[in-house]
C-alpha cells in the first residue's frame, strides 16, 4: 500500500482547494479527491468574492487547483466510495477507480445538492434566471420583474417567504407565488409591508424559451417574470461523514466546532457539507480555518510521539 498522506481532502471546490493550499504550503503531504460537478457549475458567474467578483466558477476552481498543485498537493480525479478507520489514528478511503488512500487526517468538503421543485422550466434555467440567492444574483436582476416560488413543504415555504422579504431591496416589482402552501396572516402582513404582491394558485410551469418569460398557473393565468427565485431543499453530500461515524444534529447536518472538527477525532468538515448558508468566499475561508486546525492537530500528535 502507498505511503500514508498527512491529509486527504474529499472535494475539490472552494473549501477543499483552499484547505489544500494552506496544508501544502505547510509542507504536508496532501491529496485532493475531486470528482463531482460543483454545486455552482450552472452559474455563469459568481459574486461577492473579493477580488474575484464576476469570475466564472470554473475559472476560480482551475486557478485554485493550479495553485495547490504548485505547492505539491496531489489532485486525484475520482470519487470516494468508502471510508473507514484504519489502524492507529488513520483512515482508509476507497476510490471508485479501485485505489485506497490512507490518511492521518481527513477533511470532507463535498458540498451539498440542491433539490429543485419538480416543475417544467425550473431545471432548464437554473443558475441563469431561476435562482436561489439574492446576495449571489440579486444585483444582476435588479429592477426586473421578479417572482418567488413558495412550497412545497413548510421548511422551504419559510425560506421562500424570507427570500420574498429580501428581494424588494433589488426590485420594486416582486410577486410571491404561494403555490400549494397556505400563507399565515403574519406572513401576508409582512409581505404586504414590503410591497410584495401575492398571486394565489397552483403553479403549473415556468414559461421558458431562450430565457425565462414568466409563470403559468394551473388555471391558465400567466404572470410575466424575467427572474424567479426558488428555495430548494438542501441535501448535504455527506456519505463520507456518515461512513466515518460522525455525529449529526436534529436537522441532519454534521456537528462541528468552529474549526470544522467533527465528533470523530481526525475528521474535519468545511463548506456547504456542514453549512448550507456558506457562499463561495465563506466556504474558502472555512477550508483555510480547518486546514490550520488540522496542521496544529498533526503537530501535537507528532510531539506526543516524540516526547514518549
Amino acid at each position: 500500500m502507498s505511503e500514508t498522506y498527512d491529509v486527504v481532502i474529499v472535494g475539490g471546490g472552494a473549501a477543499g482547494l483552499s484547505g489544500a493550499l494552506v496544508l501544502a504550503r505547510a509542507r504536508r503531504r496532501v491529496a485532493v479527491v475531486r470528482g463531482g460537478a460543483p454545486r455552482n457549475a450552472p452559474a455563469e458567474h459568481m459574486h461577492g468574492f473579493l477580488s474575484r467578483d464576476g469570475m466564472p466558477p470554473a475559472e476560480l476552481l482551475a486557478a485554485g487547483a493550479e495553485e495547490a498543485a504548485g505547492y505539491g498537493a496531489e489532485l486525484i480525479s475520482d470519487f470516494v466510495v468508502g471510508a473507514e478507520p484504519a489502524g492507529d489514528s488513520e483512515f482508509a478511503l476507497r476510490l471508485g477507480g479501485g485505489a485506497t488512500l490512507r490518511a492521518r487526517r481527513v477533511l470532507v468538503a463535498t458540498g451539498l445538492r440542491d433539490e429543485l421543485p419538480q416543475l417544467p422550466g425550473v431545471r432548464e434555467r437554473w443558475g441563469r434566471d431561476v435562482l436561489h440567492c439574492p446576495y449571489c444574483h440579486g444585483y444582476e436582476v435588479r429592477d426586473q420583474p421578479i417572482g418567488v416560488l413558495g412550497g412545497p413543504e413548510p421548511g422551504a415555504m419559510a425560506r421562500a417567504v424570507h427570500l420574498a422579504l429580501l428581494l424588494p431591496q433589488w426590485s420594486g416589482d416582486v410577486v410571491f407565488f404561494p403555490n400549494t402552501m397556505p400563507l399565515s396572516d403574519g406572513e401576508r402582513a409582512h409581505l404586504d409591508a414590503r410591497g410584495v404582491r401575492v398571486v394565489e394558485g397552483a403553479v403549473a410551469r415556468f414559461v421558458v424559451d431562450d430565457r425565462l418569460r414568466g409563470v403559468e398557473l394551473a388555471d391558465g393565468r400567466a404572470v410575466p417574470r424575467t427572474a424567479m427565485f426558488v428555495a430548494p431543499a438542501f441535501r448535504a453530500a455527506d456519505d463520507v461523514l456518515v461512513a466515518l461515524g460522525c455525529a449529526f444534529d436534529d436537522n441532519g447536518w454534521v456537528v462541528t466546532d468552529a474549526t470544522g472538527r467533527t465528533s470523530v477525532p481526525g475528521v474535519w468538515a468545511a463548506g456547504n457539507v456542514s453549512n448550507p448558508a456558506a457562499q463561495v468566499i465563506s466556504a474558502a475561508g472555512a477550508g483555510s480555518t480547518a486546514a490550520i486546525a488540522i496542521n496544529g492537530d498533526l503537530v501535537l500528535a507528532d510531539v506526543a510521539v516524540l516526547a514518549r
